[in-house]
């Protein structure tokens, strides 16, 4: 528990973990369990069960970034770069916004937005510099587990089914989350959402060590996580469509 108070900032060199280790691999292997255990419980629950649940995992969610801000003032270590101005912080809100007042297109924005989010930042981490006994590290397992999630446990009950007519308000809802950050990065030179440059593990690397420039992979990567987000969805109606017609 020596490091529990320690962030990136003040942790020691030496004493993280790679990518893909033990660590990490037993992390994705015990949140995948996680959010398929609890799509399945979902799905079983009646109207008013589900309501609770979405509740509580909101709740948790929300305390988890409450237990983030603790752990980092109570040090003084609560720097502009805290703020909750990432697009997974951010969603930590809409999910907050949904358990509360239950909305097809806000669903369909965690969907498209909030999952594919989450599962980068589980698979390429950047606090891979903290032990495991380390509150930042919970922190950021746990609630990017919560934010994968909600969002499909919302899919599994038939509750969310995302429509191609849906993609222009959710990217319009996307450009509007990032102005906030825009403004921050600008006057405090922090780099929310990516935006002034790519950090060592983050896909869009590639595409500054390519191009010269990581920002020209986010219409790529947006492009790409559509098409693997709402293909099956497009297959589906239409199966189903052609099913209708027949009888």
């Amino acid at each position: 528990m020596q490091y529990f108070f320690d962030c990136v900032e003040t942790i020691p060199d030496g004493i993280g973990w790679a990518h893909y280790s033990p660590l990490h691999l037993t992390w994705l292997a015990a949140i995948a369990l996680t959010v398929l255990l609890g799509c399945l419980l979902y799905r079983r629950l009646d109207p008013d069960s589900r309501r609770k649940m979405r509740y509580i995992l909101a709740g948790l969610t929300v305390g988890n970034e409450i237990f983030k801000m603790w752990l980092l003032m109570s040090q003084g270590n609560y720097y502009e770069e805290y703020l909750p101005l990432h697009l997974c912080s951010i969603n930590i809100f809409v999910v907050l916004w949904h358990a509360l007042r239950p909305n097809e297109n806000v669903g369909a924005f965690l969907y498209t937005v909030c999952v594919p989010g989450a599962i980068a930042a589980l698979l390429f981490p950047t606090w891979n510099e903290l032990p495991l006994l380390c509150g930042m590290h919970i922190h950021s397992f746990t609630v990017h587990a919560e934010l994968v999630l909600y969002p499909l446990m919302l899919v599994a009950g038939g509750e969310v089914h995302p429509r191609l007519r849906q993609i222009p308000k959710i990217l319009g809802l996307l450009v509007l989350s990032g102005i906030p950050a825009i403004i921050v990065n600008h006057f405090c030179g922090t780099n929310f959402m990516f935006l002034r440059y790519a950090e060592p593990g983050n896909p869009l690397l590639v595409f500054e060590q390519l191009f010269g420039n990581h920002l020209i992979g986010i219409p790529i990567l947006i492009s790409i996580i559509l098409v693997v987000l709402y293909t099956p969805w497009v297959i589906a109606d239409r199966r189903k469509a052609k099913k209708t017609t027949k009888v």
